[in-house]
């Protein structure tokens, strides 16, 4: 007598059926929630179609990060690219968390963990999306291990670039494939080492067709409305 097919899924192997995981399947663009805040990030949307690198420059609060995100997310859910390619400096915060345990992953995550946060932000949804999200479209590219490495058909997000250095910033932005663009987001103001190459890659370049530059200001601050007072007072 001819066996029955399972329906969870499985699949013929020799003459037996292998249980094999199903990937959840999603309809990410409609889960995709975005609502732009003010006129600089308007300003970030419309520019983004028409260059291969921005620049996403101001204080802390203005939506730098969220933007940055939400603009990778909606090139990836409208197949214009197929990942997100996340970079960070390894650097804290004047404050040092020591040696840490763990996988490669694990390592970093804490570095990464406010491009995570943009993720849930952009999604507004089930957990379940954002992760299943992650493990298919998201990568970790660490500025450690990046020499060599060429990324296309990509969205590549460099957060927090006011903490990496001249030489640092050449080597990420030379990285750049086919079909690809970056996302460099930073605020001068806030630097953790003494060699901020940011501004001056930003003034030797900012006049090519290629790039585009959004200066945001205290007033465009997006978080609590103490927020824009606190930075004018600082």
């Amino acid at each position: 007598m001819a066996r029955k097919k399972p329906s969870n899924g499985a699949k013929e192997v020799n003459g037996n059926y292998e249980v094999t995981e199903e990937q959840p399947q999603f309809d990410y663009k409609k889960h995709y929630n975005v609502e732009l805040k003010n006129k600089a990030q308007r300003s970030a949307f419309a520019k983004f179609k028409n260059v291969d690198y921005l620049f996403l420059i101001g204080p802390a609060g203005v939506g730098k990060s969220f933007l940055a995100t939400a603009l990778g997310v909606r090139e990836i859910v409208n197949y214009r690219a197929g990942r997100l390619v996340l970079t960070r400096p390894i650097k804290e915060a004047e404050e040092s968390l020591g040696y840490l345990p763990g996988t490669f992953e694990e390592k970093v995550m804490p570095y990464l963990m406010p491009l995570h946060d943009q993720l849930y932000e952009v999604f507004q949804c089930d957990k379940k999306v954002r992760t299943q999200f992650e493990k298919e479209y998201v990568e970790i590219a660490p500025l450690a291990y990046m020499r060599g490495r060429t990324f296309s058909n990509s969205v590549c997000i460099f957060d927090e670039a006011q903490n990496a250095n001249y030489k640092q910033l050449k080597m990420y932005l030379t990285r750049l494939g086919h079909q690809s663009k970056m996302i460099i987001t930073g605020d001068p103001a806030q630097t953790d080492i003494p060699d901020s190459g940011l501004m001056e890659i930003i003034d030797k370049c900012r006049h090519r067709g290629s790039v585009g530059v959004i200066e945001f200001e205290n007033a465009d601050n997006v978080r609590h409305a103490s927020v824009e007072a606190m930075l004018e007072d600082l």
